[in-house]
């Protein structure tokens, strides 16, 4: 059975920074690319961040670029978002996904590329 776990949620002021950590349970981790969504309340799920399968290829939502950092480590089986100069409306349900195959990372934006999700993270960003 395949899971993913998300940690490293939590409160934090505006400016400050986060990491999120996911850990898969995947046998071939090497062979899925890893996203990052979030969903606010009230709002629906958008996309984040993704990371293609080498770790090579990279790309953020515009309302994140510049300010988060995604990556990975296969020995580990873990991917990773770095936040920093976090925002209130930043604040979300961070969700960790994986997808099938070896393209690009900009294949990967849309939820229905992905077969498999967390539970998810809570990240609040105060004001």
């Amino acid at each position: 059975q395949v899971q993913l776990v998300e940690s490293g949620g939590g409160l934090v002021q505006a400016g400050g920074s986060l990491r999120l950590s996911c850990a898969a349970s995947l046998h071939t981790f090497n062979n899925y690319a890893m996203g990052w969504f979030r969903q606010a309340p009230g709002k629906e799920r958008e996309f984040v961040a993704s990371i293609n399968w080498s770790g090579y290829s990279t790309y953020y939502a515009d309302s994140v670029k510049g300010r988060f950092t995604i990556s990975r480590d296969n020995a580990k089986n873990t991917v990773y978002l770095q936040m920093n100069s976090l925002k209130p409306e930043d604040t979300a349900a961070y969700y960790c996904a994986a997808g099938s195959g070896k393209y690009g990372s900009r294949w990967y934006t849309s939820q229905n590329k992905y077969d498999y999700w967390g539970q998810g993270t809570q990240v609040t960003v105060s004001s």
